[in-house]
C-alpha cells in the first residue's frame, strides 16, 4: 500500500490537457490523495514490497544516523503509484527531520530554487517530484547545492552582475522521476543512492489490499483481496482505488463483505477485466484484432478506429498492453500477439499464423 502523488504531467501536456479519468490510471486524483494521506505507511518496516530498495535504503539511513550526519541524496525512479512520495516521507521520519515537498514544474527559474534552498533547516529533507522537468538554470544551481551546500545568487544584470555565495545547511534531496532517462548525467551522478521502483507482484498487492481494508474498516476475504490484486496492474495506488470501488459495491449490493464473487462483479460494473484491462485497452485490442486482423497497422489508423487521439493510444493504452505482452510495436506498425487473441477469446486468421502455430508478427 505504497504509492505516491506523482502526476504524469508530461503525458497530459502532450495530450493538450488532463487525461480522461480511468479507474486503472496510476496517476493520483484528488480523491486518491486525500485517502492516501491516511493510508501511507509511516516507516520502512510497515512499507510493503520493494524488498531490495527497502533493505538498501535502511542501510543508508542507519549509517547516516550512526554518524550523526544527514543522509545521502536519494533518487527514486519508477512508474507513478509505486511509492516514491511515500518513501520520501519515510526517509524524513526515519531521520527525525522535517520534509518540504515541491516539484520540478514549479521551479522554472533559478531564483525559485534559491528561495527554497535558502530557507531549509539543517538536516531537512527536500522532496523534488518530477525532477526531470526542472528548468535548466535551476538544475545547474542544484549541482552546487547538492555537492557543496552552496549556491551563488546573481545580483544585477549584464556586465555589472555580481555573484553572491550563499552557504546552505546540510540537507537531503530526494528526487523522484517517472522518466529517469531524461535526467542529465551530471545531476544523476550527484545522488548518493539511486533506486528503481519495480511493479508489484500479486502476492505483495494482496498484502497491500488487506492492510488498506483493515485501515478502512472493510471486511474482505483472502480470495476477494486476490481478485482485486490480480486486476491492479502491479500498482498499489490502483489496488487501493479498486478496493474503494469494490467496497462501495459490497455495501450497496451485498452485506459489506468482499468475497471473490463480489469483487469480480463489482469490477465488471467498472469494466476492469481479469487482467486489469479497461474499456480503452480492450477497445484498442478489439480494433486491432477485428478490424485489422491483428496488424500490422499504423498508430494513427488504429487511433482513428478506436475513436481516440493518437497520443491517447500511444501514451495511455499502449504501455500496459506492451508490458502485458498483448501488443507489440514493430517497424511496420502495431501487431497483436497470440496472447491478445487468447485474452479476447478470438482465433487468429490462418494467414496470420506461422507453421509453428504462433502468430507471425511480421506477416511473413
Amino acid at each position: 500500500m505504497n504509492w505516491d502523488d506523482t502526476t504524469d504531467a508530461d503525458a497530459a501536456e502532450r495530450l493538450g490537457g488532463p487525461a480522461e479519468e480511468r479507474l486503472v490510471d496510476s496517476v493520483a486524483d484528488r480523491d486518491d490523495q486525500a485517502v492516501e494521506a491516511a493510508l501511507r505507511p509511516k516507516d520502512l518496516d510497515e512499507f510493503i514490497g520493494q524488498e531490495k530498495v527497502r533493505e538498501q535504503l535502511d542501510l543508508v539511513l542507519r549509517a547516516a544516523r550512526a554518524r550523526g550526519a544527514t543522509a545521502d541524496h536519494v533518487l527514486l525512479s519508477g512508474a507513478p503509484g509505486l511509492g516514491k512520495t511515500t518513501l520520501s516521507m519515510i526517509i524524513a521520519a526515519e531521520m527525525g527531520a522535517p520534509i518540504r515537498i515541491t516539484s520540478g514544474p514549479a521551479i522554472q527559474h533559478a531564483g525559485d530554487l534559491a528561495a527554497i534552498l535558502s530557507s531549509l533547516q539543517e538536516g531537512e529533507v527536500l522532496f523534488l517530484d518530477e525532477i526531470h522537468r526542472m528548468s535548466r538554470p535551476a538544475e545547474e544551481m542544484l549541482y552546487m547545492a547538492m555537492e557543496d551546500f552552496r549556491v551563488d545568487v546573481i545580483v544585477g544584470k549584464g556586465p555589472g552582475a555580481t555573484a553572491i555565495p550563499l552557504e546552505l545547511p546540510p540537507f537531503t534531496l530526494v528526487g523522484a522521476t517517472t522518466r529517469a532517462g531524461l535526467l542529465p548525467p551530471p545531476l544523476r551522478d550527484r545522488f548518493g543512492f539511486t533506486a528503481h521502483m519495480e511493479f508489484y507482484e500479486p502476492a505483495e498487492l494482496e498484502r497491500v489490499v488487506h492492510r488498506s481494508a483493515n485501515l478502512l474498516e472493510v471486511e474482505i476475504e483472502p480470495d476477494g483481496a486476490a481478485e482485486i490484486a490480480g486486476r491492479s496492474r502491479g500498482t498499489p495506488r490502483i489496488a487501493n482505488r479498486l478496493l474503494r470501488r469494490v467496497r462501495d459495491y459490497a455495501q450497496v449490493k451485498a452485506d459489506g463483505l468482499i468475497t471473490k464473487d463480489i469483487a469480480a462483479a463489482a469490477l465488471a460494473v467498472y469494466e476492469v477485466d481479469a487482467r486489469g484491462l479497461d474499456r480503452l485497452d480492450r477497445g484498442v485490442l478489439e480494433a486491432l484484432l477485428k478490424l485489422f486482423g491483428g496488424g500490422p497497422v499504423g498508430l494513427s489508423t488504429l487511433a482513428v478506429a478506436v475513436g481516440e487521439e493518437r497520443e491517447t493510444v500511444e501514451e495511455v493504452a499502449e504501455p500496459f498492453l506492451v508490458r502485458e505482452g498483448l501488443l507489440a510495436r514493430t517497424p511496420r506498425g502495431r501487431v497483436a500477439t497470440p496472447a491478445a487473441w487468447a485474452h479476447l477469446g478470438l482465433t487468429p486468421p490462418r494467414s496470420r499464423t506461422a507453421g509453428n502455430g504462433q502468430q507471425d508478427l511480421f506477416g511473413a
